[in-house]
């Protein structure tokens, strides 16, 4: 057996230590079948130095939870990492950059079709109101540009009391996009990538009426598909050709604009949940991912 480790949460946050152990035994799970040792390890104790990373022939980032309400540690800790040639996968550069999603305008930028999105330094009910008057919506997603797990994601409507909407609104760095109705009647799609090649499609739709985050801790449900919707490969692979990126892994997010169109929601390359309870097969893809990584 290879041993590979899995960098996991800040011990000191209480916040997700009942739920990342089961996942990381299904990532153990996925690993074993390729005769690889999933080794956790908190990446809080490597910020500074990554002497004890060096040891790994691998460093799988995939339960980082938590690092994007540390962002100035995160963004420490991959520096310190790139410049120590630690055989992070995905890349550590990768990890500093996809941390934000303001990497959303330069994807626009190449060609890749993203909703239209207001990036602001911060929101108040005067950047509401100026991003209700530039997109002409009548309901508005704003969440900050650094974050994870629908956290601080409001849905703001056009008659609704502006200062009351934001009692719980994203501090610093923030995006406004049109509300796509697609969330709630058709979902979100993820393709989900391992060493290059597509594994399998998820389909995620809100568990109850009139909601709009697709999350498990909001009831989302989901479902794997036998094959991506039309348009949808298109995208994900226009996606991965744009980032253009050494990737072990990558998880492509998507929905459908008002006018039916595909529209890319994020690149997913940090600590993407690969939804191995939906399509449990692809567990023993993403191993073999990781040993021909290995073998490299």
């Amino acid at each position: 057996m290879t041993d590979v480790a899995v960098l996991t949460p800040d011990p000191a946050d209480p916040t997700y230590s009942t739920l990342w152990p089961g996942v990381l035994d299904r990532l153990g799970e996925a690993l074993a079948t390729a005769g690889i040792t999933a080794r956790p390890t908190p990446w809080t104790d490597h910020v500074e130095n990554a002497r004890a990373l060096m040891d790994f022939p691998l460093v799988l980032p995939l339960l980082v939870w938590g690092y994007h309400q540390h962002h100035d540690r995160w963004v420490q800790a991959c520096t310190t990492w790139a410049e120590a040639g630690a055989p992070l996968a995905n890349p550590a550069a990768t990890l500093r950059w996809n941390a934000d999603k303001r990497y959303l305008a330069r994807l626009a930028e190449k060609g890749v079709a993203v909703p239209e999105t207001i990036f602001a330094d911060h929101v108040d009910a005067a950047v509401l109101e100026a991003a209700f008057a530039a997109t002409g919506a009548e309901t508005l997603i704003v969440k900050p540009t650094v974050s994870g797990g629908a956290w601080r994601t409001l849905r703001v409507a056009a008659g609704d009391l502006l200062d009351a909407a934001l009692a719980d609104a994203p501090v610093g760095g923030t995006m406004i996009q049109p509300y796509l109705k697609a969330i709630e009647t058709e979902g979100e799609t993820s393709l989900l990538y391992f060493g290059g090649e597509l594994s399998h499609v998820v389909n995620k739709r809100p568990g109850a009426a009139g909601e709009f985050r697709i999350q498990t801790q909001y009831g989302g449900q989901y479902q794997a598909l036998k094959t991506a919707p039309q348009g949808a490969l298109d995208l994900a692979e226009r996606t991965l050709a744009a980032i253009d990126e050494d990737l072990l892994y990558a998880r492509i997010d998507m929905t459908k604009d008002d006018d039916g169109d595909w529209v890319l929601m994020e690149a997913e390359l940090i600590e993407p949940d690969f939804y191995l309870a939906a399509a449990p097969e692809a567990g023993a893809r993403f191993g073999q991912a990781v040993r021909a990584q290995l073998e490299r």
